[in-house]
């Protein structure tokens, strides 16, 4: 007498396509790189591929080029550095940003002691608006290299930061969907990120002088050669070719990436702390739990290159 020790089959159950699946995923902080110690600074990982904070270290001081050599390379593998007890001015964090570069202005958001300064003042008659993931002014033709943000004030609870390595996000999309990004454009806009909070007379008078651009839908990070996810929900519009809907479906796909808790570190803000992102390699959302107490940030830009 047989048994049949075949499995019963499974009732179909699928959920909908286009999410993003459970399981292992690909986590390499920077591919090719020989691991190397730091030996300016002390530097304490906050996560697998993104995420160190850098003791040891003043921002105030002068950087010799070998310091500022080797704060680059953490840049690179790391990401986003944090510094603790940073007792610096803006003239000081100006200063440091500098070593990396020309300093951009931003005319929509307002100026601190100088044009290069953007100050964010957030309290009970302006609550927060930076709570969406998003890389800043994707929609210049050269967004910025980096940013330099120091909180001036910080609320009582919550006002964290969060970044996403987009890097990690572009390893870790289905070959399928690779094959449909490589080689697009899509198009970025200033006027998504701020027409629901600015004024629209401000708007208005700069859309003459920032038209909306293209870049890559995947770049490739200039100094290390790294494929990177470069679209945003905040600035990115459509990807040019595809029909509206399928362009929307795809986009909203890719944006999800960056909600993916793997390719995540968050930051708990106190006083005299600094952040220093790399722009090109990274998404970030600033997350608005603190209404109405204030927070006040002040950041300063370096100026990119046009993606590839």
């Amino acid at each position: 007498m047989s048994v049949d020790v075949s499995a019963p089959a499974l009732r179909e159950a699928t959920v909908p396509e286009g999410g993003i699946l459970e399981g292992p995923r690909v986590l390499r902080r920077l591919p090719g790189a020989e691991p190397r110690p730091y030996d300016l600074f002390d530097l304490r990982p906050l996560g697998a591929v993104i995420g160190a904070e850098i003791h040891g270290f003043d921002l105030g001081t002068e950087l010799t080029p070998e310091l500022r050599a080797e704060l680059n390379r953490a840049l690179l593998e790391w990401k986003v550095l944090f510094f603790r007890d940073q007792r610096i001015t803006p003239a000081q964090q100006r200063a440091f940003a500098a070593h990396w570069g020309p300093l951009e202005t931003n005319p929509f958001i307002p100026a601190g002691d100088t044009d290069e300064v953007t100050r964010f003042t957030r309290g009970a008659s302006m609550p927060g608006y930076e709570n969406i993931w998003h890389t800043d002014v994707t929609w210049r033709p050269n967004p910025a290299l980096g940013s330099v943000l120091r909180l001036v004030e910080v609320p009582p609870v919550g006002g964290d930061t969060m970044w996403a390595d987009m890097a990690a996000a572009y390893d870790n999309l289905p070959p399928e969907v690779r094959e449909r990004i490589d080689g697009r454009t899509a198009v970025h806009d200033y006027l998504p990120g701020f027409d629901r909070f600015a004024d629209p007379a401000l708007l208005a008078a700069w859309q003459d002088d920032y038209p909306p651009v293209e870049h890559p839908v995947v770049r490739t990070h200039p100094e290390t050669g790294r494929r990177t996810l470069f679209v945003n929900q905040a600035f990115t519009t459509h990807i040019v070719g595809l029909p509206r809907d399928e362009s929307d479906r795809l986009l909203r796909f890719l944006f999800q990436q960056a909600h993916v808790p793997e390719y995540q570190v968050r930051f708990k803000w106190a006083e005299n702390s600094v952040a220093f992102w790399d722009n090109r390699a990274t998404q970030h959302y600033a997350v608005n739990d603190y209404h109405p107490h204030p927070r006040v940030a002040e950041r300063v830009a370096i100026e990119g290159d046009r993606p590839f």
